[in-house]
């Protein structure tokens, strides 16, 4: 016995579009006119934006026409102004998947990110992009890795900082460690992140700069943060291990928090009256 029920994929997508179709305020983008018999936008007007064929977007919303292109459901998403989460689910109704990782520019982190960093006083934690800008930082890593606030904006960059300054060899008792280790990181993230292309005058500004770059990007290594050791020789603390552990930002794909928690017991409580004393 045949049927016309649509696919449950196809009506989830149908039902979600119709939804975001019908919050978007039609007044804010210049819709105005005769009185709408339902809120948001008309489905001519979604097409019409998106730069699709109306009859197609209907057919979208009705659960007929097939699986859409990536590309149509990037329109679709710009169409309807999907945040970044409403833009995932949008493509794994659609495609089952989400999508490619778009690159967008850095817009500092938020104030209760800054507060958790802050809560961790015995450990020292970073926010970086994908490319290794040091986006925030908490008193612990300006005490024990680097004074982060004492650079000018474009120096905090841990790439710039590993191969560049003096200080960062001789701090790193594995500096040929700790190199190859960013470097592999570096690579993963920002073709994870879709940032490949925007990362590109900083992999040739560093190839200029250092030879030992150039020789560890020629490798092609890459990694993720996994069992990450990092042994500094210290100033004030003297040797340190700290075990580097990386955490997503929520709402920020681009973001990565990372922690180093001392891995020696009492160096977390030596570290806090560092801090305190600075």
């Amino acid at each position: 016995m045949r049927t016309n029920r649509i696919p449950m994929a196809a009506s989830d997508l149908a039902t979600y579009l119709r939804e975001r179709r019908e919050r978007v305020d039609a007044a804010s983008l210049g819709y105005a006119g005769a009185r709408r018999r339902t809120p948001g936008l008309r489905r001519e007007e979604v097409a019409a934006r998106a730069g699709i064929s109306a009859t197609w977007y209907t057919w979208l919303e009705q659960g007929r026409g097939g699986a859409p292109s990536a590309e149509a459901l990037e329109r679709v998403s710009r169409a309807l102004l999907l945040s970044d989460v409403e833009r995932e689910h949008l493509f794994l109704l659609g495609l089952g998947r989400p999508p490619e990782a778009r690159h967008q520019p850095q817009e500092g982190v938020a104030p209760r990110l800054r507060r958790v960093l802050d809560g961790m006083a015995g450990c020292p934690a970073l926010v970086i992009t994908a490319g290794w800008d040091v986006m925030a930082w908490n008193a612990a890593a300006a005490a024990v890795l680097t004074d982060y606030g004492a650079l000018p904006p474009e120096r905090r960059n841990v790439l710039r900082l590993i191969f560049l300054d003096p200080r960062s060899r001789r701090a790193n008792l594995d500096w040929e460690g700790v190199a190859r280790f960013v470097v592999a990181v570096f690579r993963a993230g920002i073709a994870r992140a879709g940032a490949a292309a925007a990362a590109q005058p900083i992999v040739e500004e560093m190839r200029r700069a250092s030879p030992d770059f150039a020789r560890i990007w020629e490798e092609g290594e890459v990694r993720g943060f996994d069992a990450a050791l990092k042994r500094l020789n210290h100033p004030v603390l003297g040797e340190i291990t700290l075990e580097c552990s990386a955490f997503a930002v929520d709402g920020r794909p681009e973001l990565t928090m990372l922690v180093f928690t001392p891995a020696v017991p009492g160096d977390e409580e030596r570290i806090k009256a560092l801090v305190a004393a600075a």
